[in-house]
């Protein structure tokens, strides 16, 4: 696996190594130890698949709190999507901004996405499939969201948005106190 830290430390582009022969290829996509050495949370606690029937389907911001906090391990199987990444850490120079990766069946790249941050993507093709790797158990209490559109975030996504789900749309807007605050709330 070839890591690249983004602009936001700790987040890592993950390509994987291709060994080809006349089968095809053979990569590796997960390694305890190399994640390990580079820092990174290689704790598995579930894997998700989703999929997206349209193109410009949006799902996220999301992220939890802790003490249920997720890294994720991200990578599109099926299609292309750009995926978003928010940094929430409050000691963090990089607070608030944002990194986008576009992650797809050809490219085979995945993003690793560490705890405290906001987490999203916008399908680029019609029949996109997403696997998720992620560090801990889904805690509904511990869950919160980014609104997808907010001007403080200043994302541009590639399409505009077309399908999406009514909690995405709903999130609230980041207030002066939110972008100031130090540590979230925990309502669980």
């Amino acid at each position: 696996m070839i890591f690249t830290e983004t602009a936001l430390k700790g987040a890592f582009i993950i390509d994987v190594d291709v060994r080809e022969d006349e089968r095809g290829g053979f990569a590796r996509t997960f390694c305890q130890r190399e994640f390990e050495a580079h820092g990174l949370s290689p704790q598995v606690a579930q894997a998700n698949l989703s999929f997206n029937h349209a193109a410009g389907t949006l799902r996220g911001l999301h992220f939890q709190l802790p003490p249920a906090a997720e890294s994720k391990l991200v990578r599109c199987t099926r299609g292309r999507i750009v995926d978003v990444i928010v940094d929430l850490r409050p000691d963090s120079p990089t607070r608030w901004q944002h990194v986008a990766v576009e992650l797809s069946d050809e490219n085979r790249r995945a993003l690793y996405v560490p705890e405290l941050f906001a987490h999203g993507y916008q399908t680029l093709e019609d029949g996109a499939e997403v696997v998720y790797q992620v560090g801990e158990f889904y805690t509904p209490g511990y869950e919160r969201g980014l609104r997808f559109d907010d001007p403080r975030l200043g994302i541009t996504w590639p399409l505009t948005p077309t399908v999406m789900s009514d909690k995405d749309r709903q999130w609230p807007l980041l207030t002066d106190h939110d972008l100031e605050r130090t540590e979230w709330e925990v309502t669980a």
